[in-house]
């Protein structure tokens, strides 16, 4: 979502309306995304009302803050190429602390096996040869 916010904000700062923006952005990307900015485009094309249209993008998840600042966009005129890059920038910084919870999340998840595997090893091939060492001593056995 933050790629088809900067590539919105994109075509924005190059004098495209949201109409042409939608349409440029759902023809250059792929996916869920790419297929919603071309249904929105295409209703807008025939005369949809952006505050009708634009709301649709937002039932995708993390869409919300680009589906408004597009809808008013719309609905009165006003530029919202520094609205898409902050909603874009907001959408990037929050993928980035998803990965960074997920990895502490797996340095968690990894202990329980590495102390299945480890622990016993160590005490087999470390602990167990000394204690045997040590009985053998002390009953009298070399």
């Amino acid at each position: 979502m933050a790629t088809a916010g900067d590539l919105l904000a994109a075509c924005l700062a190059a004098g495209a309306g949201p109409r042409g923006a939608a349409e440029a952005v759902g023809r250059s990307l792929e996916g869920t995304v790419a297929e919603r900015l071309r249904q929105i485009a295409a209703e807008l094309r025939l005369g949809g009302e952006p505050a009708a249209v634009w709301p649709r993008l937002a039932a995708l998840p993390g869409a919300a803050g680009l589906a408004r600042c597009m809808a008013r966009a719309g609905i009165s005129g006003a530029p919202a190429v520094e609205s898409a890059s902050r909603v874009a920038a907001g959408l990037r910084a929050e993928r980035g602390r998803a990965a960074t919870a997920r990895a502490r999340r797996a340095g968690v998840l990894v202990t329980l096996p590495l102390s299945g595997c480890f622990l016993p090893a160590f005490l087999v091939l470390g602990v167990a040869p000394v204690l045997i060492g040590l009985a053998g001593g002390l009953l009298g056995r070399d």
